[in-house]
Protein backbone atom coordinates (compact mmCIF):
# COMPACT_ATOMS: atom_id res chain seq x y z
CA UNK A 1 0.00 0.00 0.00
CA UNK A 2 2.66 2.42 1.04
CA UNK A 3 4.67 1.64 -2.23
CA UNK A 4 1.52 2.36 -4.08
CA UNK A 5 0.94 5.69 -2.29
CA UNK A 6 4.39 6.75 -3.23
CA UNK A 7 4.26 5.87 -6.83
CA UNK A 8 0.58 8.62 -6.80
CA UNK A 9 2.69 10.73 -5.00
CA UNK A 10 5.88 10.49 -8.14
CA UNK A 11 2.77 10.74 -10.30
CA UNK A 12 1.74 14.24 -9.48
CA UNK A 13 5.96 15.40 -10.51
CA UNK A 14 5.57 13.48 -13.87
CA UNK A 15 2.07 15.45 -14.22
CA UNK A 16 3.49 18.45 -13.00
CA UNK A 17 6.44 18.50 -15.40
CA UNK A 18 4.13 17.08 -18.55
CA UNK A 19 2.36 20.82 -17.64
CA UNK A 20 5.28 22.83 -18.35
CA UNK A 21 6.07 21.13 -21.27
CA UNK A 22 2.75 22.01 -22.85
CA UNK A 23 2.65 25.73 -21.43
CA UNK A 24 6.02 25.94 -23.18
CA UNK A 25 4.71 24.54 -26.36
CA UNK A 26 1.42 26.91 -26.40
CA UNK A 27 3.64 29.94 -25.23
CA UNK A 28 5.95 29.27 -28.71
CA UNK A 29 2.81 28.61 -30.50
CA UNK A 30 1.25 31.90 -29.08
CA UNK A 31 4.11 33.87 -29.70
CA UNK A 32 4.78 32.90 -33.21
CA UNK A 33 1.00 33.38 -33.83
CA UNK A 34 1.83 37.11 -32.18
CA UNK A 35 4.41 38.17 -34.58
CA UNK A 36 3.35 36.48 -37.84
CA UNK A 37 -0.34 36.98 -37.54
CA UNK A 38 -0.83 32.90 -38.02
CA UNK A 39 -4.10 32.27 -37.63
CA UNK A 40 -3.77 28.22 -37.49
CA UNK A 41 -1.31 28.56 -34.65
CA UNK A 42 -3.50 30.79 -32.66
CA UNK A 43 -6.39 28.21 -32.85
CA UNK A 44 -4.16 25.37 -31.57
CA UNK A 45 -2.90 27.32 -28.39
CA UNK A 46 -6.91 28.13 -27.73
CA UNK A 47 -7.88 24.54 -28.21
CA UNK A 48 -4.84 23.01 -26.75
CA UNK A 49 -5.85 24.45 -23.29
CA UNK A 50 -8.12 21.69 -22.87
CA UNK A 51 -5.36 19.45 -22.35
CA UNK A 52 -3.56 21.69 -19.57
CA UNK A 53 -6.99 22.17 -17.71
CA UNK A 54 -7.75 18.07 -17.54
CA UNK A 55 -4.06 17.47 -16.54
CA UNK A 56 -4.90 20.29 -13.53
CA UNK A 57 -8.09 18.66 -12.82
CA UNK A 58 -6.43 15.41 -12.96
CA UNK A 59 -3.73 17.18 -10.42
CA UNK A 60 -6.41 18.41 -7.69
CA UNK A 61 -8.70 15.41 -7.46
CA UNK A 62 -5.56 13.18 -6.79
CA UNK A 63 -4.52 15.14 -4.11
CA UNK A 64 -7.59 15.55 -2.34
CA UNK A 65 -8.28 11.54 -2.89
CA UNK A 66 -4.67 11.48 -1.27
CA UNK A 67 -5.41 13.33 1.45
CA UNK A 68 -8.92 11.90 1.94
CA UNK A 69 -7.16 8.22 2.14
CA UNK A 70 -3.59 8.52 3.63
CA UNK A 71 -4.23 11.51 6.21
CA UNK A 72 -0.05 12.62 4.99
CA UNK A 73 1.63 14.59 7.46
CA UNK A 74 5.07 16.14 7.66
CA UNK A 75 7.23 16.38 3.91
CA UNK A 76 4.18 13.79 2.20
CA UNK A 77 1.44 16.71 3.14
CA UNK A 78 4.07 19.58 1.78
CA UNK A 79 4.27 17.52 -1.07
CA UNK A 80 0.58 17.59 -1.83
CA UNK A 81 0.38 21.31 -1.05
CA UNK A 82 2.86 22.47 -3.21
CA UNK A 83 1.65 19.91 -5.80
CA UNK A 84 -2.12 22.02 -5.89
CA UNK A 85 -0.02 25.32 -5.77
CA UNK A 86 1.79 24.64 -8.47
CA UNK A 87 -0.29 23.10 -10.91
CA UNK A 88 -2.46 26.29 -10.28
CA UNK A 89 0.36 28.42 -11.41
CA UNK A 90 0.89 26.40 -14.85
CA UNK A 91 -2.92 26.18 -15.49
CA UNK A 92 -3.04 30.11 -15.26
CA UNK A 93 0.27 29.95 -17.77
CA UNK A 94 -1.57 28.19 -20.18
CA UNK A 95 -4.14 30.57 -20.11
CA UNK A 96 -2.09 33.58 -20.39
CA UNK A 97 -1.02 31.78 -23.76
CA UNK A 98 -4.58 32.03 -24.86
CA UNK A 99 -5.23 34.72 -24.13
CA UNK A 100 -1.64 35.81 -26.10
CA UNK A 101 -2.94 33.34 -29.33
CA UNK A 102 -6.56 35.13 -29.04
CA UNK A 103 -4.44 38.62 -29.19
CA UNK A 104 -3.44 37.45 -32.71
CA UNK A 105 -6.61 35.62 -33.43
CA UNK A 106 -8.46 39.38 -33.14
CA UNK A 107 -5.93 41.38 -35.33
CA UNK A 108 -5.40 38.77 -38.13
CA UNK A 109 -4.78 39.05 -40.79
CA UNK A 110 -2.53 41.77 -39.87
CA UNK A 111 0.44 41.38 -36.87
CA UNK A 112 -0.94 42.58 -33.83
CA UNK A 113 3.05 43.81 -33.19
CA UNK A 114 4.10 46.75 -35.09
CA UNK A 115 7.56 46.86 -36.85
CA UNK A 116 9.37 48.77 -34.00
CA UNK A 117 7.95 46.46 -31.67
CA UNK A 118 8.96 43.14 -33.16
CA UNK A 119 12.28 42.79 -31.64
CA UNK A 120 10.92 43.56 -27.81
CA UNK A 121 8.02 41.21 -27.85
CA UNK A 122 10.29 38.11 -29.33
CA UNK A 123 12.73 38.38 -26.30
CA UNK A 124 9.91 38.44 -24.14
CA UNK A 125 8.45 35.90 -25.29
CA UNK A 126 11.96 33.92 -25.52
CA UNK A 127 12.14 34.63 -22.28
CA UNK A 128 8.83 33.65 -20.89
CA UNK A 129 10.07 30.62 -23.24
CA UNK A 130 13.34 29.63 -21.22
CA UNK A 131 11.57 30.18 -17.77
CA UNK A 132 8.85 27.60 -18.29
CA UNK A 133 11.75 25.59 -19.62
CA UNK A 134 14.14 26.18 -16.49
CA UNK A 135 10.43 25.47 -14.41
CA UNK A 136 10.12 22.17 -15.95
CA UNK A 137 13.89 21.49 -15.04
CA UNK A 138 13.64 22.46 -11.21
CA UNK A 139 10.03 20.23 -10.94
CA UNK A 140 11.73 17.28 -11.93
CA UNK A 141 15.55 17.28 -10.29
CA UNK A 142 14.42 19.63 -7.28
CA UNK A 143 17.47 21.76 -8.05
CA UNK A 144 17.22 24.28 -4.97
CA UNK A 145 19.89 26.49 -7.29
CA UNK A 146 18.08 26.64 -10.35
CA UNK A 147 14.85 27.44 -8.76
CA UNK A 148 16.36 31.03 -7.63
CA UNK A 149 17.71 32.18 -10.68
CA UNK A 150 13.77 32.36 -11.90
CA UNK A 151 14.15 35.48 -10.45
CA UNK A 152 16.78 37.48 -12.43
CA UNK A 153 14.60 35.78 -15.66
CA UNK A 154 11.42 37.62 -14.34
CA UNK A 155 13.93 40.61 -13.54
CA UNK A 156 15.06 41.11 -17.06
CA UNK A 157 10.80 40.45 -18.40
CA UNK A 158 10.05 43.26 -15.74
CA UNK A 159 12.64 45.33 -17.91
CA UNK A 160 11.48 44.63 -21.27
CA UNK A 161 7.80 45.19 -20.25
CA UNK A 162 8.98 48.84 -19.04
CA UNK A 163 10.73 48.93 -22.56
CA UNK A 164 7.32 48.29 -24.38
CA UNK A 165 5.59 51.15 -22.16
CA UNK A 166 8.79 53.48 -23.33
CA UNK A 167 8.08 53.00 -26.81
CA UNK A 168 4.30 53.14 -26.43
CA UNK A 169 4.20 56.45 -24.49
CA UNK A 170 6.79 58.21 -26.95
CA UNK A 171 5.68 61.02 -28.73
CA UNK A 172 6.78 58.68 -32.32
CA UNK A 173 3.57 56.13 -31.90
CA UNK A 174 1.81 56.61 -34.64
CA UNK A 175 -0.32 53.57 -34.80
CA UNK A 176 -2.94 54.73 -32.56
CA UNK A 177 -4.74 53.90 -29.72
CA UNK A 178 -6.48 49.65 -30.57
CA UNK A 179 -2.75 48.59 -31.19
CA UNK A 180 -1.02 50.16 -28.01
CA UNK A 181 -4.14 48.56 -25.73
CA UNK A 182 -2.87 45.22 -27.79
CA UNK A 183 0.61 45.92 -26.88
CA UNK A 184 -0.21 46.81 -23.26
CA UNK A 185 -2.17 43.50 -22.82
CA UNK A 186 0.08 41.54 -24.57
CA UNK A 187 2.88 42.62 -22.38
CA UNK A 188 1.04 41.96 -19.33
CA UNK A 189 0.17 38.43 -20.27
CA UNK A 190 4.31 38.13 -20.89
CA UNK A 191 4.84 39.55 -17.33
CA UNK A 192 2.85 37.52 -15.35
CA UNK A 193 4.09 34.46 -17.41
CA UNK A 194 6.89 35.22 -15.70
CA UNK A 195 5.36 35.74 -12.11
CA UNK A 196 4.09 32.74 -12.35
CA UNK A 197 6.91 30.28 -13.27
CA UNK A 198 8.44 32.14 -9.88
CA UNK A 199 5.78 31.46 -7.65
CA UNK A 200 6.36 27.53 -9.04
CA UNK A 201 9.97 28.13 -8.59
CA UNK A 202 9.70 29.25 -5.29
CA UNK A 203 7.33 26.30 -4.34
CA UNK A 204 9.84 23.62 -5.20
CA UNK A 205 12.53 25.64 -2.90
CA UNK A 206 9.68 25.56 -0.25
CA UNK A 207 9.20 21.72 -0.96
CA UNK A 208 12.45 20.75 -0.37
CA UNK A 209 13.91 23.27 2.07
CA UNK A 210 11.08 24.60 4.45
CA UNK A 211 12.14 27.57 3.52
CA UNK A 212 11.33 30.13 1.30
CA UNK A 213 13.29 32.09 -0.92
CA UNK A 214 13.72 35.06 1.03
CA UNK A 215 14.45 33.42 4.20
CA UNK A 216 17.03 31.54 2.46
CA UNK A 217 18.45 35.11 0.97
CA UNK A 218 18.65 36.48 4.23
CA UNK A 219 20.50 33.56 5.79
CA UNK A 220 23.22 33.34 3.15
Amino acid sequence: MRDAYHEELDSLTDSLVEMTRLVRSAMARALTALLDADLRLSEEVISGDEHVNKIDADIEATVFDLMARQQPVAGDLRTLITALRMSGDLERMGDLAVHIAKTARRRHPESAVPPELQATVLEMGQIAERMIAKTGSVIASQDVEMGLELDADDDQMDRLHRRLFDILLSPKWKHGVEPAVDITLAGRYFERFADHAVHVAENVVYLVTGQRPEEINEVS
